[in-house]
């Protein structure tokens, strides 16, 4: 088997894990909607801890043996294999909105990220770090306290997803620096990197725990999917001297591709936003509560509480 080969296997079983993880993450979020951050008592939450580990672990090993170039688009396959993962063993079917939005997200990011070229990232200076540890920390802080303001589930999932992608990318900075030359001795001396790899990596988990509470699978994910290496990449456009391929031409598609990736996230949201008495969301978690007709149903008002209502002659069906 070729190294190109091999790395492509790894890359796919790595976006394969990750999607399972998430999948088992937003089961436990609904199973333990009152420990939103760390279920540490649900052995279901450990499963997902280790399905994500080991995505990260086959993720590092096909960067081994392939190119960036070809490794990270790959990895934004999380969300495709995530909704025929949630069929498959949840029975939750996605519709079309979501479908169309997972592919968009999908095919948006693998253009942006196959335009984005490399650099050595031993070139940045520790100040220059230090600076980007205290940015994206309060990135993370103001878009966590945004979310605690917010009270729609779908809107406060986003904001939570995209602080989780923020320090997943941030993470993934760090541990390229660390992983460059790496070596014992190495690791000795950049310990204030690995000590940001791991703050930044539990950080990520806890938010995207949370993230999937009430808001189901799809919106969090995907906005996970696209945030994390999309802030990395920027770091390395920034701080890594890093370019875009082709010049303006490699810009403008990248900038078309982030267009089309924001576009495929808007359709995931929406299709979690969709108006009461619509269609099924798509990835199906609306649990029916029937009511007899001739019942007065009032209004039902709640902190942060999803309510999902379809309308049939003599009943109505709700979660809430």
């Amino acid at each position: 088997m070729s190294p190109l080969v091999l790395s492509v296997l790894l890359s796919l079983v790595s976006a394969v894990a990750y999607a399972a993880g998430a999948v088992v993450q937003e089961r436990v979020a609904a199973a333990a909607p009152d420990r939103a951050y760390a279920p540490l008592h649900s052995a279901a939450w450990w499963l997902s801890v280790l399905l994500n580990g080991a995505g990260a672990v086959l993720h590092v090993a096909a960067l081994a043996w392939g190119p960036l170039s070809l490794v990270q688009p790959l990895g934004a396959l999380t969300i495709v294999f995530a909704l025929p993962t949630a069929a498959l063993f949840l029975g939750r079917r996605a519709g079309a909105t979501a479908w169309r939005g997972a592919l968009m997200a999908t095919a948006g990011l693998a253009g942006l990220l196959t335009l984005t070229g490399g650099s050595d990232a031993t070139a940045v200076p520790g100040g220059a770090l230090l600076v980007l540890a205290v940015v994206a920390a309060g990135a993370v802080a103001v878009l966590f306290l945004t979310a605690l303001r917010l009270h729609g589930p779908v809107v406060r999932a986003v904001a939570l997803a995209g602080a989780a992608g923020i320090a997943f990318g941030v993470a993934s900075v760090f541990t390229k620096t660390v992983a460059t030359g790496f070596s014992p001795a190495v690791a000795l001396q950049r310990w204030p990197a690995l000590l940001a790899v791991a703050g930044f990596a539990l950080c990520g988990l806890l938010l995207s725990q949370a993230s999937y509470r009430g808001a189901g699978l799809t919106a969090p994910l995907a906005t996970v999917t696209v945030v994390n290496p999309v802030v990395a990449a920027a770091v390395g456009l920034t701080l890594f001297d890093e370019d875009f391929r082709y010049g303006l031409t490699g810009t403008l598609l990248a900038l078309g591709c982030a267009v089309v990736a924001a576009g495929g996230l808007i359709l995931l949201t929406a299709d979690r936003l969709a108006p009461a008495g619509a269609a099924p969301v798509s990835d199906g978690d609306a649990v029916g509560a029937q009511v007899g007709e001739g019942v007065d149903v009032g209004a039902v008002a709640g902190s942060g509480a999803d309510l999902e209502v379809q309308v049939r002659p003599g009943a109505v069906a709700g979660r809430s």
